[in-house]
């Protein structure tokens, strides 16, 4: 792990060009600004950015959450818009060329700044891999013809970039350097007004209008189904924001038997930490609960439409960040016709109630949490660095 505060490399002044689209993108951008300008002072940043690397000292030629669009219909509607501001973007880049441009995740806007770019004679990086170890594999061949280093926050996506003879740097993910190995239970469960000694299940149906559609119901009806066998259980959901709130209280309020639930406006984290069992949809999710040393059980659902496509592309073993990381089924998956209230339940059970599961789960999830903190921030600026400075950009 690199911890060791960086000389100075240079005091000449060199331009970075950054692309973030999103939020989780922005913050990566932050981080990886304040670490590189300890080596450059005089570096500047410019491209399109959020309100953490405009803090940092980044110039957005352009809002961020204009490239903010979720969904196939939303993206078709601003195709147009997402068009106009790539060309003014690499106008911009071809004009006043950078010494090095950096993709931040976002691949669908991102990896063609980043070819036109590497055609162009600029150095290029590509920050958070796109998930072509799971699906649409050849891509990686357009990858290699985009970028000059390919940074990667999980090892499973480093070893796919080293069997592929993509340049790439394993950087650790900046949420393992950023929850503690050790969380404190009892301080969460205080902030949440929960209380200290009853036992807690963390519910996190999913962030979207779609996932809480599919799942919500779902949930609760597999803590329905743990609350007749353990009546004495705090169940919490964490809602995103005031419409998702209305959505869930909607779900719980149409059961048939009251269910006891305690629903918080966001702190999706600390309601985690503040649980001994989470059950929760697959996504970056599980990933937190895995830092924060929790047993979870992961259930979800998509149309049967979309399943059977997906199914037919996604060649991986598991789809939960915990069991790809181990490459072992650590933690349950209960897809699509598995999913019910009885086999949710029944595995959350044993989670909560078998003490050699629990504790090889912390023991398991300590080693990946120690592996992936590795102080993202300073691996991704040496690596980008070492591509300044001529060589191969290793961190």
């Amino acid at each position: 792990m690199i911890s060791s505060v960086p000389e100075v490399i240079s005091q000449r002044v060199l331009t970075v060009g950054i692309v973030a689209g999103e939020a989780s993108g922005d913050i990566l951008g932050a981080g990886l600004i304040r670490s590189f300008r300890r080596r450059y002072p005089n570096a500047r940043f410019v491209g399109i950015g959020g309100d953490e690397m405009i803090t940092e000292g980044f110039h957005s030629l352009v809002p961020m959450e204009r490239l903010s669009v979720m969904g196939l219909v939303e993206v078709l509607e601003r195709l147009r818009e997402l068009f106009s501001i790539r060309a003014r973007l690499m106008a911009y880049f071809l004009a006043t060329p950078p010494d090095l441009v950096v993709g931040i995740d976002s691949p669908d806007f991102t990896l063609g700044i980043e070819r036109r770019c590497h055609d162009a004679g600029i150095r290029t990086a590509h920050y958070v891999s796109p998930s072509v170890w799971a699906w649409r594999k050849n891509r990686v061949v357009g990858i290699a013809r985009s970028v000059d280093r390919m940074l990667t926050l999980f090892p499973f996506e480093a070893r796919f970039y080293e069997d592929h003879q993509v340049p790439v740097t394993f950087v650790g993910h900046p949420l393992a350097d950023l929850i503690p190995m050790e969380p404190d239970t009892r301080d969460a469960r205080r902030s949440l007004g929960l209380d200290a000694e009853a036992a807690v299940l963390a519910i996190l149906p999913g962030s979207r209008s779609g996932e809480i559609e599919r799942l919500g119901g779902l949930f609760l009806e597999a803590a329905r189904w743990i609350q007749t066998r353990r009546p004495d259980l705090q169940l919490v959901i964490p809602c995103v924001n005031k419409a998702r709130e209305r959505q869930v209280r909607e779900l719980v309020e149409a059961l048939d038997v009251k269910l006891p639930v305690t629903l918080v406006s966001g702190q999706s984290r600390t309601v985690m930490a503040a649980s001994d069992v989470v059950l929760l949809a697959s996504g970056t999710a599980t990933l937190e609960a895995m830092l924060l040393k929790k047993p979870m059980v992961v259930g979800y659902r998509l149309s049967g439409f979309s399943y059977a496509i997906l199914s037919r592309m996604v060649r991986i073993p598991h789809i939960a960040l915990p069991n790809l990381l181990a490459r072992e089924a650590l933690v349950p998956e209960l897809l699509q016709e598995a999913a019910t209230p009885e086999s949710l339940g029944a595995a959350v059970m044993e989670q909560l109630e078998n003490d050699q599961v629990r504790t090889r789960l912390k023991d398991a999830f300590t080693g990946l949490h120690q592996e992936l903190r590795q102080n993202a921030d300073e691996r991704a600026a040496v690596a980008l660095s070492g591509l300044l400075e001529g060589g191969a950009g290793h961190a």
